[in-house]
């Protein structure tokens, strides 16, 4: 492949994958369109801790809301029955409360809420952040299940104008998604890389230019899918 390729990544890529994608002259620029900071109070801290007491139905839809559920327990590790995205949410969960712990996982929030229908879920503890989905909260009350939601982190949208021209662009979130077209316009050859179905469908709202979604709801696994499009796929790419 003589001709460069550029791609934006909408958050932060290790290292490992920005060297491996520039030995065969694909080029990742790093830019991140939205942040995240801890929201729990005092009030909040002392209600995980109750719940942590005993055993409770817990959801996680983001890797966000697991690691400020786990720096708020300080150490231990409450006997919960864990529903969760898959991925690398899934991951930071089997690393600190156990495999065990997790009775299942979804590639989306609608398929996690299907899954806790099927398993005969009649109650669960939503951590989340302020601009969660509703897909979830939505299916489970239409099937009777109490949901307690409880707000663990803000997101805060970080929008940049982009000057340049990209092959690719790599979207890791709805928010992301909103954010990039909030000042931003693409022209028609770009293609749109999505980490699973919700970012898709956001995407899908602002352009109708081709979109390649994730096999798994992984950071790694988009950008292994967006390199693997430009260089084992070539062909699908008309420079």
């Amino acid at each position: 492949m003589d001709n460069p390729i550029n791609i934006l990544s909408t958050r932060p890529v290790d290292a490992i994958l920005l060297q491996e994608a520039a030995e065969q002259n694909v080029w990742i620029e790093c830019l991140s369109f939205i942040d995240t900071t801890v929201s729990i109070n005092q009030n909040k801290k002392e209600r995980i801790k109750a719940l942590a007491e005993t055993k409770n139905t817990i959801v996680f839809t983001s890797m966000n809301a697991a690691e400020a559920i786990i720096e708020s327990l300080d150490g231990s590790k409450p006997s919960w029955d864990i529903y969760c995205m898959g991925g690398t949410t899934k991951t930071i969960i089997k690393d600190y409360f156990g495999a065990d712990s997790i009775k299942g996982t979804g590639k989306d929030a609608l398929s996690l809420a299907e899954g806790m229908i099927t398993n005969g879920t009649q109650e669960a503890v939503f951590f989340c952040g302020n601009i969660r989905r509703d897909e979830l909260p939505q299916l489970l009350k239409e099937h009777q299940i109490g949901l307690e939601e409880m707000v663990v982190y803000e997101t805060i949208v970080t929008p940049h104008e982009i000057t340049k021209t990209y092959d690719a662009i790599l979207f890791f979130s709805p928010s992301a998604v909103d954010s990039f077209f909030s000042v931003n316009k693409i022209v028609d050859k770009t293609i749109l890389f999505a980490i699973g179905d919700t970012t898709a469908k956001a995407i899908g709202n602002y352009s109708t230019n081709t979109i390649v979604k994730a096999d798994t709801p992984e950071k790694d696994n988009l950008v292994k899918k967006a390199i693997d499009y430009f260089t084992k796929d070539f062909a699908n790419y008309n420079l």
